[in-house]
């Protein structure tokens, strides 16, 4: 009797991804494309323009007094994101 050893779809795919150097991207897109969710709706139509930089989120927005409320917030967002995410993409956010 021989031992088989049955590993699940996504498994395989979260593998080849980490061979191929892919892993990490992905999850900085998803990160990214989960702000506005994570945001809001309000903080979303702000929003001008969001790309991950050195393990850093920029959201650049287009109302300064919004800018320096959710400066404030920085470690809840970050948080957010990595649990949205399931592993640390991110160590800070910041706002422009």
């Amino acid at each position: 009797m021989f031992r088989r050893d049955v590993k699940s779809v996504k498994e395989l795919i979260m593998r080849t991804l980490r061979e191929q150097g892919l892993e990490t991207p992905l999850q900085q897109k998803r990160l990214v494309e989960a702000w506005p969710d994570v945001a809001g709706e309000a903080i979303a139509r702000y929003t001008l323009n969001t790309y991950i930089y050195n393990q850093t989120l920029y959201v650049r927005l287009s109302n300064p007094a919004l800018r320096a409320d959710l400066s404030m917030r920085r470690q809840e967002f970050t948080q957010k994101l990595n649990d949205v995410v399931g592993e640390q993409v991110i160590t800070d956010v910041r706002f422009g």
